[in-house]
């Protein structure tokens, strides 16, 4: 009765939320269809050799929060002056630090010394503190900046002090900035050789989100959340975003600045694009940046992700906004659900195998199997095939076909970080409802994209 019960629960709602999910693959293959065949007129440049760039002079400013970074906050500062030489006098760094970090503070020295495109900002207080504080004490140095030298910047870029940039980001942001509110670029994940599930797992599900999902949500004119990093917007919209805020364009109680900070552009008015343009040498104009390779820490960024998109962000952002922007926060939201579900439908599978033993011993004659449980396993095998046959043909574009075979069995890994995360967030979360404060669990960051032996 238990295994019966928990199939027809969790059969059911995968095959919802496999719908919802094909839904979103028929909208990116119609819109792919179209643009091959040129029937998008307003369509955006696919080459950095489409862009012209607009020489107004106007500066760019880098925000870089960092906190406990000096392992690799100097290679990453280096490598942006190397990427970006070309650009020197018209961008400026700005990387935060707290009083109590004197290693990252002497990083960014080292990297900044003989540079005057790199600004040592520090906070006022000790850290850590929250991501968006540190982003706040960067505005106001930005502010500070503009007053002196009498300028005003034409955009802020949000980076994480792990990131590597590309070459030509800069370019991308200035020719594309003008035309909208906020443009983000792919973020592109990099594993370690050591961890080729955990780490690798971050390449599935970025390659499918960041090359299918955003791009849906913008054609259907539903607000982009920000990556956080490979990330601009206009320096006028956030300057807008600040005076409502009293000040503070990025909300320091936020555990997700980055994602709320996008849902709220658009709200304001602003539209996000997710550019995805390739380079003269055919590569994806992108951040590549390190992600968690152990399961611990892969966890505990999973939890601060449920918490602060699924949990806090339904109270803090409600469900405003038309029918589109509804379905993508359901989108958002619906990971806590899906995780129970994929509970129950493990659950069943053991029980399956329990029962199946025990048949195989006499000890148990199994019923025939009901019409309707035939025709669900039928389609949730067929929606299963498409799911990671989708998810293979993304990551292969991106990484290879040897990483895209990997990511079937990742999927199983990444099932099992959600599953351990959303105890965690739940857990976290009902805390919070009883008046513990939600707390900023920061992931450490020990080596920099380019120093990988594997280039992913």
């Amino acid at each position: 009765m238990l295994q019966y019960e928990l199939f027809l629960f969790s059969a059911f709602w995968i095959l919802i939320g496999a719908i919802d999910d094909l839904c979103v693959d028929v909208i990116w293959i119609g819109r792919y269809i179209c643009r091959r065949l040129h029937l998008c007129r307003h369509a955006l440049p696919l080459t950095v050799n489409q862009l012209a760039d607009p020489v107004d002079h106007k500066r760019l400013a880098v925000f870089v929060p960092a906190w406990r970074e000096a392992d690799v906050i100097g290679d990453m500062l280096q490598n942006c002056m190397r990427q970006w030489s070309t650009w020197a006098g018209r961008y400026r760094i700005f990387v935060g630090c707290y009083p109590n970090d004197p290693y990252t503070a002497t990083a960014i020295i080292d990297a900044a010394r003989g540079n005057a495109d790199i600004r040592l900002v520090l906070v006022e207080h000790d850290g850590p503190t929250t991501k968006a504080d540190c982003l706040n004490r960067l505005w106001r140095a930005l502010r500070a900046d503009e007053i002196a030298e009498g300028y005003t910047a034409k955009a802020v870029i949000l980076h994480d002090a792990e990131d590597s940039v590309h070459a030509d980001e800069l370019l991308v942001f200035n020719c594309l900035i003008s035309r909208v509110g906020a443009v983000q670029l792919p973020v592109i994940p990099i594993r370690t050789a050591s961890s080729r599930w955990i780490s690798g797992h971050y390449c599935d599900e970025f390659a499918e989100a960041h090359g299918k999902n955003l791009v849906v949500r913008e054609t259907l004119g539903a607000s982009l959340p920000l990556a956080g990093v490979a990330c601009a917007i206009e320096r006028r919209l956030m300057g807008h975003l600040a005076q409502i805020n009293g000040g503070r364009p990025f909300d320091a109680h936020s555990l997700t600045e980055d994602y709320e900070l996008g849902i709220r552009m658009g709200a304001a008015g602003g539209r996000t694009i997710m550019a995805r343009i390739w380079d003269h040498e055919g590569r994806l104009v992108g951040t590549r940046s390190c992600f968690p390779d152990t399961l611990q820490t892969s966890v505990r960024q999973k939890t601060r992700w449920l918490t602060g998109i699924a949990l806090a962000g339904w109270d803090r952002l409600g469900w405003k906004g038309n029918i589109a922007q509804k379905w993508m926060l359901c989108q958002d939201r619906k990971s806590i659900f899906g995780t129970i579900v994929v509970i129950a439908g493990y659950i069943c599978l053991l029980l399956t195998a329990i029962l199946a033993a025990a048949q195989v011993q006499g000890l148990y004659q199994p019923p025939a199997m009901r019409a309707e449980i035939i025709i669900l396993l039928w389609l949730n095998s067929a929606f299963l095939l498409w799911r990671l046959a989708v998810r293979a043909g993304f990551v292969a574009a991106l990484y290879g076909p040897k990483e895209a075979l990997l990511s079937v069995p990742r999927s199983i890994v990444s099932n099992v970080i959600a599953i351990m995360a959303m105890r965690r967030a739940c857990t976290n979360y009902l805390r919070h409802c009883f008046g513990a404060p939600l707390t900023w669990d920061k992931t450490a960051h020990h080596f920099m994209p380019d120093k990988l032996a594997h280039s992913g």
